[in-house]
């Protein structure tokens, strides 16, 4: 009685490692909001304006000024290079898709590639503008526990 128990645990264990393996990971498909990148891509600007944020929504209703519009129609007929702009409040339409845009950050234009995750965000959230300094360890008379320390 005491091995069929023992056994049964053994049993479960070893189904309990097979079923823990993963054969094949799917890529899960991206959706934004409900719609595919194809049905995204498919919708006209009226379209696809109700399903956008509300900033990027009143932004796309009001229109886009001169350097804006010229960022954009650039960007679209761009063929694989990077387009540079200072332009960081342009939202992302789904069919800046793919292509390479080089943000400046005030110092440096930072590149970077559109993902469909992007959609619906700003160019210049991606770019930051400002940097993390690293900090070292306090010197030497900072602290009153540093008056103790040999110097060297």
């Amino acid at each position: 009685m005491v091995d069929e128990t023992l056994e049964s645990k053994l049993a479960k264990k070893k189904g309990g490692k097979r079923k823990a393996k993963i054969s094949v990971r799917r890529k899960k498909e991206f959706t934004y909001r409900g719609y595919t990148l194809e049905q995204l891509l498919a919708l006209s600007l009226s379209e696809l304006l109700p399903i956008l944020p509300a900033r990027a929504r009143r932004s796309y209703k009001r229109g886009l000024n001169r350097e804006q519009q010229i960022f954009v129609d650039r960007l679209r007929g761009s063929d694989g290079e990077a387009v540079k702009t200072h332009r960081r409040e342009i939202f992302i339409l789904p069919d800046f898709v793919g292509k390479k845009i080089a943000v400046y950050n005030g110092k440096e234009y930072k590149e970077l590639e559109i993902k469909p995750e992007m959609i619906g965000h700003a160019i210049g959230e991606f770019s930051s503008t400002r940097r993390f300094t690293h900090h070292s360890g306090p010197g030497v008379g900072a602290t009153r526990g540093s008056k103790f320390l040999p110097l060297k």
